[in-house]
């Protein structure tokens, strides 16, 4: 299911609105990793250019597949597994063998409990959920309309719903235009 508001803009305009590497920074992410959403592999590449360890690119949309998939071969990341998939009807294709999955800006959408369950399947006890969505406070550029963003209060109370699941840090910034948090599982 395509989520609601969720188009992309021109891969240039789209990344220039995060500051990659201080959001994996501050995410400490390593190992085998999980990214739902994974769009233009805006962070799909930095985390595999990070380790060594496999990087699991999820997107609906064919065309930004073939985009990872060609700036992965461009890069000679070898190391990223590209997977179409619709992960509210099919799952991420995953057993519970990663260190970390990322939702980031997808929260939004009409299941986002089921998206926060699917990705806590898929993680080994002890790894990191982390989840940035776009800050309601203020203006940004993008993102999807204040009254269907999902607050920090929200995304905590979805994944004490979902289960297995507990806040170790957040929420905080991430300037200029996002917050994250950080679960673990349990």
């Amino acid at each position: 299911m395509y989520l609601r508001e969720s188009s992309m803009p021109p891969l240039a305009a789209w990344e220039a609105l995060f500051d990659v590497e201080r959001i994996l920074d501050r995410f400490g992410l390593t190992g085998e990793v999980a990214e739902l959403g994974c769009g233009y592999g805006t962070f799909t590449l930095p985390l595999a250019r990070r380790t060594a360890s496999v990087v699991h690119a999820i997107d609906i949309d064919p065309a930004m597949i073939e985009t990872v998939r060609s700036r992965a071969a461009a890069e000679r990341l070898a190391n990223i597994d590209v997977r179409l998939r619709d992960v509210t009807t099919q799952g991420f294709g995953l057993e519970d063998c990663c260190d970390a999955c990322l939702l980031f800006n997808i929260l939004h959408g009409e299941s986002p409990v089921e998206l926060i369950r699917e990705a806590r399947r898929v993680l080994r006890v002890g790894g990191s959920l982390a989840v940035i969505h776009w800050r309601s406070d203020i203006a940004t550029p993008r993102g999807p309309p204040a009254d269907i963003r999902p607050t920090a209060q929200m995304i905590v109370a979805w994944a004490a719903e979902a289960g297995g699941l507990e806040l170790t840090e957040g929420p905080f910034l991430l300037p200029p235009w996002h917050y994250g948090l950080k679960f673990t599982a349990r």
